[in-house]
């Protein structure tokens, strides 16, 4: 029998597991345009004795979210106590964001997300994709143009009613000198700035969760920002940023992984 069952399971089941409460769908605020999906990161500063040292930032595509007032869809299992009303209205919206050169990308530090639920009376319970999932150099160069089964978590926009339900679409990536990394198969209206996930090989039967990067809008086969490129442009904002981005110190916690993985059983 073939091992792909097992192995494609395997990826959505750590997906699932890892990773369900770390997107976020949004839109421009009363119009049925700008739809996009956003997730949270943790930035690894450090790594002591105590713990992991974190930043945490929401992460998305960087043109969906030039909108002065954005609508945000919050499901119940990100807050505590649950919301009552689905739909979060975020003014001043695009002025929150760090937009990472020209990547494509934009990144909102955790600060005024977990002020705006403060104000509200609520806390965030959420996933990130944590820097030990997050995609490396060498990850990336791995990808040898050979197309890749990828999944893309996002939240696409249901034709009839709007709803933004959360969805895991299979598709494949695929590398190459001219064009880098690329989305191949169908992105949904609502996924552009949705995380990209592949199971790569550590051998016959074992694979680690790599999250590759951030679907960005475009022509044809959809770009993919990387994240190797990603934490390079973190780290070449940190002279102007970092003042404004405090770190988090975690108490001892697994969430920063050195690096996740799964083995088959048998």
């Amino acid at each position: 029998m073939s091992e792909l069952p097992d192995f494609h399971s395997a990826i959505v089941y750590l997906i699932n597991a890892d990773s369900a409460r770390a997107t976020l769908p949004f839109q421009r605020a009363n119009r049925a345009e700008q739809y996009a999906t956003a997730f949270w990161f943790d930035e690894l500063v450090k790594e002591t004795a105590e713990g992991a040292v974190v930043r945490q930032y929401l992460v998305t595509a960087g043109e969906p979210t030039r909108v002065e007032t954005a609508e945000i869809t919050l499901r119940q299992e990100l807050c505590s106590p649950a919301m009552s009303a689905e739909k979060l209205a975020m003014t001043g919206f695009a002025e929150g964001w760090i937009h990472l050169g020209d990547l494509g990308v934009a990144v909102m530090p955790d600060t005024p997300l977990y002020a705006y639920a403060a104000r509200k009376g609520w806390s965030w319970t959420t996933d990130e994709i944590t820097d030990g999932v997050a995609a490396t150099e060498e990850d990336i160069a791995a990808l040898d143009g050979t197309p890749v089964p990828a999944y893309l978590l996002g939240h696409p926009v249901d034709a009839e009613n709007g709803a933004r339900e959360q969805v895991l679409v299979v598709g494949e990536i695929v590398r190459t000198d001219e064009d880098g990394v690329r989305w191949v198969g169908t992105l949904p209206q609502g996924c552009v700035g949705a995380p990209v996930f592949i199971g790569a090989r550590l051998g016959e039967n074992s694979f680690k969760l790599v999250c590759v990067g951030v679907a960005l809008p475009g022509e044809g086969p959809h770009p993919i920002a990387t994240f190797d490129r990603i934490r390079a442009a973190l780290l070449a904002v940190a002279p102007e940023r970092r003042g404004d981005v405090p770190a988090i110190a975690a108490e001892p916690r697994s969430a920063v992984p050195k690096r996740r993985w799964w083995r088959r059983r048998g």
